[in-house]
């Protein structure tokens, strides 16, 4: 204890003496990191006072590199979207930290929430497949994704959003970023002469692809809407909201992506539904028209006249030929995805209850493919997954995982539907009318591509359940003083 209370009372002889054995070890064993050593002893105490006791700000700056944020190729086998990830992983570990040693500190409203219990229980159903798994370690890295996706933006919000200035807040950190990208694609697409070719060079490093781009740019375009809705009309930032949505209009459009305009109309639509009351008649309506296709393409095999033609099933760089071929069923993109979504329905006949094991589609599907339906791009270099989320999620966590999601999913909009028409504060109802139009564009999405697991659109999706607690709990607050005061 001496010692330490030496070394302490001496801080310039303490960093000397780190200094010097830094020097000695990296010479004698030829490491230059050991160099490193002072300069990280400097710089963890501000590490740690900057994560432990402003952690709120981690969490701002989080949303605001979401879009920003790039694919980082750390070996052959690990990526990383860095640096979002990263500050997710940092951010559940402080939170799991701050829970061993202050149990209380998460509300009992969360806690208690429905929202939450479902998600628990989908957490739980998807470790009791990791456990059935053809291949647990893929299945297990899902899982640990799968948290420090829930713990930032399920948990915390309900810490750390609060007020009207924390929601506008919200909605300014992916506002802002997102401009920036698109701001960035249009003038790099004027080189390629705004062509269908072009948009998919002008994204790196923030984006994949066109498809991650414009989901994630119609859902921020929903926020800027509810940001435009809710500002008096006399106030001079309505010209700057009406700049803004132009630009992101003209992204959106110039995108190229077919989802995402879908999206974006499923997205006004839910929105009215929501406003009408009608949801559970949607719900219901879409479920009977789902089933009734489903049993139509099975019925003696119907689905096999879809079979693409090889030689003519290609892929088209004229916008207009690449719609004209999806519309006459030529198109390969189109003709792939029923290729792998017949695979994924036998996968789901082979294994029913626990599935293949999450994050095992790739390693298992071309045995379960139909011949008739390949096209010249089925070898899949990329890896890339079935390319709906729901098929997904039945053929690797089986039927009770469909269940479980999709459970979640209606409650989400039901949630939105509720805390809407209660609610009093305008801007509040309007928050979570939003939140219901996000998450039917997520769905939508997500019945073409399998965006979830991704950090832009994963990240929006349990965002939006974190922002239906917060408000179920503004919606009690409201009730109890609305009570105090008869």
């Amino acid at each position: 204890m001496r010692i330490i209370h030496f070394f302490y009372k001496k801080p310039f002889l303490t960093a000397a003496i780190v200094l010097m054995m830094a020097i000695v070890l990296g010479i004698v064993l030829h490491q230059p990191l050991f160099f490193a050593l002072p300069f990280i002893g400097i710089f963890l105490p501000l590490l740690y006072n900057g994560t432990v006791h402003y952690t709120s700000y981690l969490f701002w700056i989080l949303l605001c590199a979401l879009p920003l944020s790039t694919e980082w190729q750390v070996t052959d086998t690990l990526s990383l979207n860095f640096p979002d990830e990263a500050i997710m992983m940092l951010l559940t570990g402080l939170f799991f930290l701050k829970w061993l040693l202050k149990p209380e500190f998460i509300p009992s409203y969360v806690l208690k929430h429905p929202l939450f219990f479902l998600i628990v229980l989908h957490i739980i159903w998807v470790a009791i497949t990791c456990i059935y798994s053809e291949n647990p370690i893929l299945s297990i890295k899902f899982l640990l994704a799968k948290s420090w996706f829930i713990v930032p933006f399920v948990l915390l919000p309900a810490l750390l959003i609060q007020s009207q200035k924390d929601f506008k807040t919200l909605a300014l950190c992916f506002i802002v970023p997102m401009l920036l990208v698109v701001v960035q694609a249009l003038v790099r697409h004027t080189f390629y002469h705004f062509s269908f070719e072009g948009i998919k060079k002008t994204l790196s490093p923030f984006f994949r692809n066109h498809v991650n781009y414009s989901a994630m740019l119609v859902c921020v375009l929903a926020m800027l809407v509810a940001m435009l809705v809710l500002t008096p009309s006399t106030h001079s930032s309505r010209k700057w909201l009406y700049g803004i949505m132009m630009v992101f209009i003209a992204g959106l459009i110039l995108s190229y992506s077919r989802g995402a305009w879908l999206a974006l109309i499923v997205g006004m639509g839910i929105a009215f539904i929501l406003y009408k009351k009608w949801l559970w008649q949607f719900v219901i309506g879409s479920f009977v028209l789902i089933s009734l296709i489903v049993y139509g393409l099975v019925q003696q095999n119907k689905y096999l006249k879809l079979e693409p033609d090889f030689q003519h099933t290609i892929f088209h760089t004229n916008f207009k030929d690449h719609l004209e071929a999806t519309v006459a069923m030529k198109d390969v993109s189109n003709a792939e995805r029923i290729y792998r979504w017949v695979a994924g329905v036998n996968m789901v006949i082979d294994k029913p209850v626990t599935g293949f094991g999450p994050n095992n589609f790739y390693n298992y599907y071309k045995a379960y493919t139909n011949s008739g339906f390949k096209t010249w791009v089925s070898s899949n270099p990329d890896h890339s997954s079935v390319h709906n989320y729901f098929l997904l999620t039945a053929l690797e966590q089986g039927l009770p995982g469909l269940l479980f999601f999709c459970t979640l999913f209606i409650a989400m909009l039901g949630y939105a539907q509720y805390l809407f028409h209660h609610l009093q504060g305008r801007f509040y109802a309007m928050v979570a009318l939003t939140t219901g139009a996000v998450v039917a564009m997520v769905g939508t999405l997500n019945f073409l591509s399998d965006l979830i697991e991704t950090d832009k659109i994963g990240s929006l999706f349990w965002l939006s359940a974190g922002i239906l607690i917060v408000l179920s709990h503004r919606l009690k607050i409201e009730q109890q003083s609305i009570a105090g005061f008869k």
